[in-house]
């Protein structure tokens, strides 16, 4: 990107990054999409076709989930939760018309309405010391992780800390929450969308968008450690194939943390040891405080027990893996 051109709005990256420890932020995001689905059948269609179980969600928790194709793989992965009648998936962007539209193919004779909300709804993510100024928005705090409160403003949901600051995810109507944003620039730092991402890196929490739709099972971006699957539901599609992997110890890859000189979502990754073939792939990356970026990487577990793991070609970046937040099951 030539500098020249980046907007005189957008924040330093030092500022934000440096806000997350030291005090608060809060972004805008408009990396996401949403579909509400609505009628009699909403959830019970949704459970049919999603990694989690749609069913038995309640009114004040949120789920991760994914949605397969038929050989097991991620189309897409979702935050949902219960919005009024509506169960709502928070998307990413680029993959919400692909992915409603799908879904919709499989609605039959269901009582059940797919809806495009984006246009009606602003996402807001909330980091570090900001408990404060949330107050002001909401009578109640979610305290658990993926645990919702709701108001007159929308949704407030806790998600996954990063970097050892709690986080928090306000989804609303667009004129209400919108409205709200001059107020909260004189409270808490504004970050840019990319420092959420960056931080989503942080909490270990894979996104799937559409340069990795359909490379991964589940079980590779760590949805079956982040409660992204339900192993006691009903059948849904690529289930036999998620299932099988998770009962007869095949997970050979996993997502993993690494920093790196440059990267895009969707390079892939070269060992040292064996040049000519890929070891994985990049799912996630944001650029990082101190240069470079920051990333989730799908890898081969026996590529990170020696040698050297290398970006785009087998002379390119080189990684330097950190440890993830949370501890991956040990693979038999």
């Amino acid at each position: 990107m030539n500098s020249s051109a980046a907007s005189p709005a957008t924040p330093s990256a030092a500022s934000p990054f440096q806000a997350v420890p030291g005090g608060g932020i809060f972004a805008p995001l408009t990396q996401f999409g949403f579909i509400d689905t609505t009628g009699d059948d909403a959830a019970a269609f949704l459970h049919t076709q999603l990694t989690n179980d749609v069913q038995h969600l309640d009114a004040s928790s949120a789920r991760l989930a994914g949605y397969c194709s038929p050989k097991g793989r991620l189309m897409a992965s979702f935050l949902m939760w219960r919005a009024g009648d509506a169960v709502r998936l928070m998307i990413a962007a680029d993959l919400q018309a692909t992915v409603q539209k799908r879904l919709s193919m499989f609605v039959m004779r269901a009582k059940a309405k797919l809806a495009d909300t984006t246009p009606t709804l602003t996402a807001v993510g909330f980091a570090g010391d900001v408990r404060h100024a949330l107050s002001h928005l909401f009578d109640a705090m979610p305290d658990g992780v993926h645990v919702k409160v709701d108001g007159p403003l929308g949704s407030l949901i806790r998600v996954p800390d990063a970097v050892g600051r709690p986080r928090f995810l306000w989804v609303g109507p667009k004129a209400e929450v919108d409205a709200h944003l001059a107020d909260l620039e004189k409270k808490l730092t504004r970050a840019s969308a990319d420092v959420w991402d960056w931080l989503d890196i942080h909490a270990g929490e894979p996104r799937i968008t559409q340069p990795v739709a359909e490379q991964f099972v589940p079980q590779m971006v760590n949805f079956d450690v982040l409660g992204g699957v339900n192993f006691k539901k009903g059948c849904y599609p690529g289930q036999e194939v998620v299932a099988r992997s998770q009962y007869r110890g095949t997970i050979k890859r996993r997502t993993a943390l690494a920093h790196m000189e440059s990267a895009q979502a969707g390079n892939e990754l070269f060992h040292s040891d064996d040049p000519g073939q890929p070891c994985g792939l990049v799912v996630n990356v944001a650029s990082a405080p101190e240069g470079g970026v920051d990333a989730l990487v799908e890898i081969k577990l026996a590529a990170l027990e020696q040698g050297s793991v290398h970006v785009g070609a087998a002379d390119g970046p080189v990684l330097k893996f950190s440890p993830l937040p949370y501890t991956l099951p040990t693979e038999v």
